[in-house]
């Protein structure tokens, strides 16, 4: 039985897990929660309710597996499956923000990129953080998990448009907090 190792691949691991074997599930939870906690924080309001989208997307995890082929990473398999399951999960515990399309595109002012060198990623994803729901969500699926404009709208059931102009909301916000906390530490410095 493979589980006399000390050591299991990832491989051995999924085979297992294709099996049923609850064991191995312990074990590749184990090996990947940590990474999926921090993509589910992005989508969630608070720790506890990302704990709960990081439950369920492991449900899916296990309920999937055999629909794992080894094409690709397997950890940006999962990745994908937390990141859908968050979103489910938010639609489902919370209203979504109506979301409105803007159609003047005000050029975005540029933030002096030693401003943002200064910054932390810690403190980055505070600011994400702080972005109303549907900012956030399309911030983090663009920016962060590298979807499409075309994607995001289909996942959130938004216009490709509607997609745009979030980020482009969502990006000013940023920057305005941006300019904020560096604003605030030259005081300091001053």
């Amino acid at each position: 039985m493979m589980f006399l190792k000390h050591k299991y691949s990832t491989e051995d691991l999924i085979q297992d897990c294709k099996s049923g074997s609850r064991k191995a599930q312990e074990l590749l939870y184990k090996q990947f929660a940590a990474k999926m906690m921090a993509v589910c924080m992005r989508y969630a309001v608070d720790k506890m309710e990302a704990e709960d989208m990081l439950q369920n997307g492991f449900i899916k995890v296990f309920q999937k597996i055999d629909d794992y082929r080894g094409d690709g990473s397997f950890e940006g398999w999962v990745r994908r499956i937390m990141v859908h399951s968050s979103i489910e999960y938010y639609r489902k515990h919370h209203k979504m923000m109506q979301v409105v399309e803007l159609d003047d595109h005000t050029p975005e002012q540029s933030v002096n990129p030693a401003a943002t060198a200064n910054l932390s990623a810690k403190d980055l994803l505070g600011l994400i953080q702080q972005l109303s729901p549907g900012y956030k969500m399309v911030f983090n699926l663009y920016a962060i998990e590298g979807y499409s404009h075309k994607e995001i709208g289909d996942i959130m059931g938004i216009s490709e448009g509607a997609s745009k102009s979030q980020l482009s909301r969502a990006r000013a916000i940023l920057k305005e907090q941006v300019l904020k906390m560096e604003g605030k530490k030259y005081e300091y410095a001053g």
